[in-house]
């Protein structure tokens, strides 16, 4: 395939002022012409192009080339242009000694001038010799008495700048134009395109291609000529490709240019243009060069007019990354390293900005100085404020090559893995490995912790072999479990031991282990060890350690954590797990810092307790903690409790928010896959109560990982499929998954109505199916295990499920689970009672409605379940004609009564007035003219009393204002 040539593109302008210049130089006027411009944009192309236009106008036409390689022969572009007219003379010029004020051939150039008109083409002048030079100089000064003309091409600054620039008296009557040539626009780079393709390019292909080569024609005239050989065409599907050869051509060009740079000096320069360029002033640059006998304006325009260099600010500077990379690459690597740490210390005794010295400091030989150790510290921070994890990985990595002490490399490498959990999983858990086996580095159980958030339960399991001395000191095994962090719990049901409760005295724990820091260790590593194992069952590995006892030392905040989720879970004690869970906040003895996995657990303990707004508010000192520590996993998993409590109180809209930023922190691809299912199951309930049922159908496809199937978390997955056959009113099929569910979660020792409803949801789908025994079986027993843990809300809850299933006595019961859950944190499930015992009384009929499973789908789901089970009010699941409205509209004029029901004594006089008015009926306009304030006032009003209710509008607070009223 022969070579591609492409014509002058985008070069209209100056071929047309060159024409001018040559018709004018057949009449005799001379002319001085210079086109500049960057390496590669054409200057030459545009000079050979005039130089054949004047042939072929009958002009003699003299060509000279000026070359770095020629920089110091005497008369060497002199020789070239007289090589035509005189050789015997071109070739003496190099033999005989330059006499003062000698111009060799000078006079007999011009007075062949006189009879032939002559253009004299130089290009590169940036190369000139100096004797070259200075006889062009002349020959420019002669010029108004001659008939020649001299056209010029030069790449940036020349070496020594000539003295017919526009502007100058040199030229005299001459005239004198500069043709500055601009890059290439997208136009014309597609225009480069259809010429050798024959076709258009795709505008992506094309405006690629003009990005990557800056328009520089000679650049897109190589990587063209290289894409068509190698067979591909230019569409979209093939700008991998272009990019590729892209940078191989650009290199390339800088190879070539580099090959072309002699100068020692200028070499030197170039490379540490290349380190630090961007960072440091020139003067400093050249400081780092070392030094040479050269200037400095000597030096930038050497720079300038190799083309490897572009001006910013006035100094040159090395801005193409493929550029810097074929600069350094020819050093040799230790030299390269060398250069590297002179150029951080010289930064960092400027007090250079700490990101910079820190990506010096990457590819740098150790320094050896604890400055290095500090600024790749820094570093470290910055980049992960900016989000630029890879990069804070790599200065801290840096780091560990500086000499360090044992206690400074144990947390270099801890902060590393934290950050590693997400970027290079495999890593942090190698790293954490060895600190949890480090003794006497004091962050054995942090890195455990850390472990745990990030599936590795092996690391933490063994963890507890380093602090046992012998097998007779190791802790029995206890029937009893420990649960996964922020996952539904794994205690057996048999363990029924009441928890250890603290004892306080003074505002310090008294007596028990844990006395001094190594129990305090063991402590925590016996607890985190038990949570480890029951997170993922290996019952078949050889080396799997009994499942220790939970320590007595429930001073200690990680052992107070654990004792409450696990007992909280059982559904024992609640009076003692809430006391428990708030213990695991509190800074135990000795200044250690808390551990994230016991206090999680502590947050979903207190959600088993009702103790929701507490457990928010420590949730929330816990995301401020991580994010401080840039700890991105242990905030994903936080905003993923935080998600399931939104959820719990009814907020898919927060939960949704939280769920996205903790996948933007750590992405599903990145997470163990013991976690998955518990994030998929949160997902699909918030799609679920958000309306977004399609999306929750694509989450329920998804096919999960072996492992993920191994955990105690696939109960979550199960439940929401559940729920989600539910919606899809397919009774059937989620009473299957509840049931999964529940012997998933009875498995793993979880009996707690209040963890996962499932008895209920099974029997409301064991009666839509017709089976009465099993749905009050399930339901009763359900009720049972939420009298003996005692919170309001799975009580109520269990209540609501059970009325709603037995037809004797339905109202009595349905009064009884509203003034169970009016006690409740969560207002949607108290709302959902309210809105069936208003329906039953409505109807006349205490039986009311039987449960039609999924009927009311396309109504808005009411969360009714700590997952938010989407359920529907019996009113809303009728199949027969709507019954009469609960409340009869008030006559205009009417006033509120002075006894306000029940349920609205918490308001304010007005507030009252206002809601029993918008409870009868009323429009707000109608309200605003009966108690003589605006509309404004009113909704102001009425925004305050659904607030203070937990309420969603009008249809529950007149529901609410009735039943208050009839009861």
């Amino acid at each position: 395939m022969p070579p591609i040539e492409l014509p002058l593109l985008e070069r209209d302008r100056e071929q047309a002022a060159l024409s001018a210049v040559i018709g004018e130089l057949r009449s005799g006027r001379p002319a001085v012409v210079t086109v500049t411009g960057e390496p590669g944009l054409g200057q030459n192309d545009l000079l050979r192009w005039a130089a054949e236009h004047a042939r072929e106008a009958g002009l003699r036409v003299l060509t000279a080339h000026a070359t770095p390689a020629e920089h110091e022969v005497r008369y060497g572009v002199v020789a070239q242009l007289l090589a035509a007219e005189n050789r015997a003379l071109a070739s003496r010029l190099f033999l005989t000694e330059e006499q003062p004020g000698g111009l060799p051939g000078l006079n007999g150039l011009l007075a062949a001038a006189r009879h032939r008109p002559t253009l004299l083409v130089v290009r590169d002048t940036q190369w000139l010799d100096p004797a070259s030079l200075r006889w062009l100089e002349a020959l420019v000064r002669r010029l108004p008495r001659s008939s020649t003309a001299l056209l010029t091409s030069t790449t940036g600054t020349a070496l020594a700048r000539p003295e017919w620039n526009v502007g100058t008296p040199l030229t005299g009557l001459a005239t004198t134009i500069e043709l500055a040539l601009p890059p290439l626009t997208s136009s014309g780079t597609a225009t480069a395109v259809l010429e050798v393709f024959e076709v258009p390019g795709d505008p992506a292909f094309t405006e690629v291609l003009a990005e990557a080569t800056r328009g520089i024609p000679a650049v897109v005239h190589d990587v063209l000529d290289r894409f068509a050989r190698a067979g591909h065409r230019p569409s979209a599907d093939h700008i991998g490709p272009l990019r590729t050869l892209t940078a191989e051509v650009i290199g390339d060009h800088a190879a070539r240019a580099l090959s072309d740079l002699r100068d020692p000096a200028a070499v030197d320069a170039l490379r540490a243009l290349a380190v630090c360029g961007d960072l440091l002033d020139f003067p400093l640059v050249c400081t780092l060069a070392g030094p040479h006998a050269v200037s400095e304006s000597r030096l930038r325009a050497a720079l300038v007019a190799s083309g490897l260099t572009t001006l910013r600010d006035g100094s040159p500077r090395v801005q193409d990354a493929v550029v810097r990379a074929r600069i350094l690459e020819e050093m040799p690597a230790a030299a390269r390293a060398e250069l590297y740490a002179c150029a951080a210390a010289l930064a960092q005794r400027v007090a250079a900005d700490d990101q910079g010295i820190a990506d010096l400091l990457l590819p740098a030989r150790p320094i050896g100085d604890p400055w290095a150790v500090d600024t790749l510290r820094r570093g470290f921070t910055s980049a992960l404020r900016v989000g630029r994890r890879d990069q804070a990985v790599a200065y801290l990595a840096r780091a560990l090559d500086e000499p360090l002490r044992p206690v400074e490399r144990a947390r270099i490498e801890f902060q590393l893995a934290s950050v590693e959990m997400v970027t290079a999983p495999a890593a942090a858990e190698r790293r954490l490995s060895g600190l949890t086996r480090a003794p006497g580095s004091g962050l054995r159980a942090r890195a455990t912790d850390l472990c745990l958030l990030g599936g590795d339960t092996r690391s933490a399991r063994h963890a507890l072999a380093g602090t046992i001395d012998s097998p007779s000191a190791a802790p029995e095994p206890r029937r009893g479990t420990a649960g996964a962090p922020h996952l539904p719990g794994t205690v057996h049901a048999h363990d029924t031991a009441r928890p250890p409760v603290p004892e306080r005295t003074g505002g310090r724990d008294r007596g028990g282990p844990g006395e001094n820091p190594a129990d305090a260790e063991r402590d925590e590593l016996t607890v985190l060890c038990r949570v480890a194992y029951f997170l993922r069952h290996e019952d078949a590995e050889l080396d799997v350690l009994p499942v220790p006892a939970l320590p007595d030392a429930v001073h200690n905040p990680a052992v107070a954590g654990i004792w409450a989720w696990e007992h909280g879970v059982v559904g024992l004690h609640r009076e003692e797990v809430r006391r428990l869970a708030r213990s695991a906040f509190v800074p135990g003895a000795f200044g250690r810092p808390l551990l994230v996995v016991p206090r999680l657990l502590g947050c979903r303990a207190l959600l088993l307790t009702d103790d929701g707004d507490e457990a928010e508010n420590h949730l929330g000192a816990l995301l401020d903690e991580a994010r401080r520590e840039r700890a991105a996993i242990s905030v994903a998993h936080i905003l993923t409790v935080r998600a399931e409590l939104h959820i719990r109180h009814g907020r898919p809209d927060a939960a949704a928010r939280d769920l996205a930023a903790a996948e933007a922190e750590l992405p599903l691809e990145r997470l163990h896959p013991l976690f998955l299912p518990y994030w998929l199951a949160l997902t699909m309930i918030t799609d679920l109560q958000n309306g977004h049922v399609g999306r929750a159908r694509e989450t329920a496809a998804r096919p999960l990982p072996p492992l993920a199937h191994e955990s105690a978390t696939a109960a979550q997955f199960l439940f929401a499929r559940g729920v989600l056959a539910r919606t899809d009113d397919d009774p059937q099929q989620a009473r299957e998954y509840f049931r999964a569910c529940g012997r998933r979660l009875l498995q793993h020792g979880c009996v707690n109505p209040a963890v996962q409803p499932w008895r209920s949801l099974a029997a409301e789908a064991a009666h839509a199916l017709g089976d009465t025994e099993e749905a009050r079986r399930l339901a009763g027993e359900e009720l049972r295990l939420a009298r003996r843990w005692g919170a309001p809300s799975p009580l109520g809850r269990a209540q609501l499920s059970l009325a709603l299933i037995r037809e004797e006595d339905r109202v009595e019961n349905l009064r009884t689970a509203v003034a169970t859950l009016g006690e409740a944190p969560a207002r949607t499930a108290y709302t959902r009672a309210v809105l069936e015992l208003a329906q039953a009384r409505s109807a006349g009929d205490p039986r009311g409605p039987a449960l039609a499973l999924g009927a009311g789908a396309a109504a808005p789901p009411v969360s009714g379940h700590p997952l938010g089970a989407p359920v529907m009010p019996t009113a809303q699941r009728s199949c027969g004609p709507a019954g009469p409205p609960l409340v009869q509209p008030a006559r205009s004029g009417s006033r509120a009564p002075e006894r306000a029901p029940a349920a609205l004594r918490g308001l304010s006089a007005a507030e009252r007035e206002t809601a029993l008015l918008a409870a009868r009926g009323m429009g707000n306009r109608d309200i605003a003219s009966e108690l003589a304030v605006t509309t404004r006032t009113v909704e102001l009003r009425l925004s305050g009393v659904y607030r203070k209710l937990r309420l969603r509008g009008r249809e529950e607070l007149r529901a609410l204002v009735k039943e208050s009223e009839g009861s």
